[in-house]
């Protein structure tokens, strides 16, 4: 009997690498993808497998460990979020021209509608750039069977393969089979050979290995026109088709789902699971069997571009698409309905749900960090120590801190300290290089990530500014993931070694580091002008290691100290409110007064620093 489980779509991908085979996986944590390696060590751990799993410092790192195994002949999996190939894209764009000697799939998450990401970027353009196969799945139950023919396909013609899921992909859930490993024969060996497929130099490139792998793309463009009849399928209309649809990835499970919503049985559906190579025989059928046509992918239009004739299609080249937002069921509806030449009926429970938002005085709350996180009082630190300072932040919890306006720029991880230091040149070219104080922020994952080049190059060139680390001790923002410095590790019995971040700041060549605790937010406003004042006078780069404990991820029980506003001093300036923007902290805009609001408030004590008129006070042993 078959074993079934309800996973989401994440836990279903590692499923299938486990049951694949793969010997090496390899990751680094970013939304939506996060889940895939936690889970592909535990079915490791579960089902006996020998496979190593463990976490890069960063995408590139994540990259060449997995590829560095298909080397010497073991099955690789590398995992990342859609930035983060960007990270990869080095190591990725030269090892599509390698023949590799083992199976090698890189499993990118892409965020259409850009739910926790700064891009909507289409990844399945990077395949098309570096001309290898892309697998994009409709639910969890097809993103499992893909790994299996991701890796048949990366074997057959030794490339790299890609497996591109999204957002609603990765966190849907779904009854997936589950089966047994695929035991492979295939002991690690490494044979040297000189000018091996390993090393490619200019001189081979030209006359070798680009012409070998436009040969290779071209046989899998021939081989991919019939190959996966199981993800690339037409679904007919009943009788004559009013429309028909083309549709990439998640885009077919929403389709089928807004027609059947709509009990239309008059528009073909032509599925395509394999956008590149695309099957383009197939697609152009399709469009010359019916009078109009619509795409539908995410997010790019990637499946259009590849059609040579789109005279009679509708899509995003001719504006009947939308060239941004995600694909939901209400757009799709929309578009569809407008394709079909009918207006759309208003949705009564749309109609219902704002009425019910109005009369409950519902509104949208914007994201900030939470009750007691350490990273507030540090930004708060260095606002009330220089309050016209440029802070450059970066990619991480911190990034929320624009809620008490603490920050001024925001780019990829690690740019805050590059940021920092352009920042410092352009007033340097003005002769008031330390005029004005200059930060740079980041969390301790994120330098590890991508934080010690750009450091390293500040110390080099003499750059003044005071980078403050935001130590949480965990990848706290994409769920609570190791990092080297906790030097936890994800399989069991299995042991890292600590990678303490004063030492890689110092390895770094900073002469000035200090750590301190977070929550000291007085003690740490004098630190702070002690800090600036080093990078001012030396002309060098000055580090803060602001830490504390992540309390939602690492569960810390906090220190008591409970506190209430004492509402004859509170003249309603809401500085509280607005500068140190803690959700324990609210403002009754009838009496304008703040006050403590005990559902958030977790007792840390720290604002009580933060009101310039006293008003917060400690609550006293016999106020309680």
């Amino acid at each position: 009997m078959l074993k079934r489980a309800i996973l989401m779509g994440n836990e279903a991908i590692a499923r299938g690498v486990v049951e694949a085979g793969c010997e090496v996986a390899s990751a680094y944590p970013g939304t939506p993808s996060s889940e895939i390696l936690p889970a592909i060590a535990h079915y490791a751990d579960e089902l006996g497998t020998s496979t190593q799993v463990e976490w890069g410092a960063n995408e590139k790192v994540a990259y060449e460990i997995a590829i560095g195994a298909t080397f010497a002949g073991k099955r690789g999996c590398a995992v990342m979020k859609q930035v983060g190939l960007d990270v990869a894209a080095d190591p990725f764009m030269t090892s599509a021209n390698f023949e590799l000697n083992g199976g090698f799939i890189v499993v990118v998450a892409d965020d259409p509608g850009c739910h926790a990401s700064q891009t909507d970027q289409d990844c399945r353009y990077f395949a098309m750039y570096a001309k290898i196969p892309c697998f994009d799945p409709c639910d969890a139950r097809e993103a499992k069977d893909m790994v299996f023919d991701a890796y048949e396909v990366s074997e057959k013609y030794r490339v790299v393969t890609m497996l591109r899921p999204t957002t609603r992909v990765d966190h849907g859930r779904q009854d997936v089979e589950l089966g047994e490993v695929m035991r492979l024969e295939n002991p690690a060996h490494f044979e040297r050979k000189p000018y091996a497929g390993n090393i490619h130099f200019p001189a081979r490139l030209d006359k070798e290995s680009i012409p070998n792998r436009n040969e290779r793309y071209r046989k899998m463009q021939e081989d991919f026109e019939t190959a996966f009849p199981k993800y690339n399928y037409e679904v007919p209309a009943k009788g004559k088709a009013s429309l028909g649809v083309i549709a990439g990835g998640i885009c077919f499970s929403t389709i089928m789902d807004v027609l059947k919503g709509l009990g239309r049985e008059d528009v073909s559906v032509l599925k395509i699971g394999t956008p590149v190579p695309l099957p383009l025989k197939m697609v152009e059928d399709f469009i010359d069997r019916h009078e109009k046509v619509i795409i539908f992918e995410e997010t790019y239009p990637v499946i259009e571009t590849q059609i040579t004739n789109r005279n009679s299609v509708m899509g995003r080249w001719n504006g009947h698409v939308p060239m941004e937002r995600e694909l939901t069921i209400d757009v799709v509806r929309t578009y569809l309905l407008k394709a079909l030449g009918e207006e759309e009926a208003p949705s009564v429970g749309a109609e219902e749900l704002e009425r019910a938002q109005k009369d409950l005085g519902l509104f949208v709350r914007p994201p900030r960090l939470c009750p007691g996180c350490g990273h507030r009082p540090s930004y708060a630190s260095i606002r009330k120590a220089y309050p016209n300072a440029i802070v450059c932040s970066d990619i991480g919890c911190y990034s929320l801190s624009k809620q008490q306006n603490a920050i001024d720029t925001i780019i990829s991880m690690g740019a805050s300290i590059t940021v920092a230091s352009g920042m410092y040149l352009a007033h340097k070219a003005d002769g008031k290089g330390t005029d004005r104080p200059i930060f740079a922020t980041l969390g301790d994952s994120t330098f590890y990530h991508n934080g010690m080049t750009g450091l390293t190059t500040a110390v080099y060139n003499r750059h003044a500014f005071v980078l403050g680390i935001m130590d949480n001790s965990i990848t706290a923002m994409t769920g609570g993931q190791d990092h080297p410095g906790s030097g936890s590790k994800m399989r069991k019995g299995e042991e890292g070694v600590i990678v303490p971040l004063e030492d890689a700041v110092k390895g770094c060549g900073v002469s000035y580091v200090r750590v301190v605790e977070a929550y000291e937010l007085k003690n740490n406003v004098s630190v702070v002008r002690e800090a600036w004042e080093y990078a001012r006078t030396h002309e060098e780069p000055a580090v803060l290691i602001f830490r504390h404990p992540c309390l939602t991820k690492l569960k810390v029980r906090q220190e008591q100290h409970p506190v209430r506003v004492d509402q004859e001093k509170c003249i309603g300036c809401r500085y509280c409110i607005d500068f140190f923007n803690c959700p324990g902290l609210a403002f009754d805009e009838e009496k304008r007064k703040a006050y403590i609001d005990d559902r958030f408030c977790i007792n840390c004590g720290v604002c009580v620093e933060i009101c310039p008129h006293g008003a917060i006070i400690p609550v006293k042993e016999d106020e309680e």
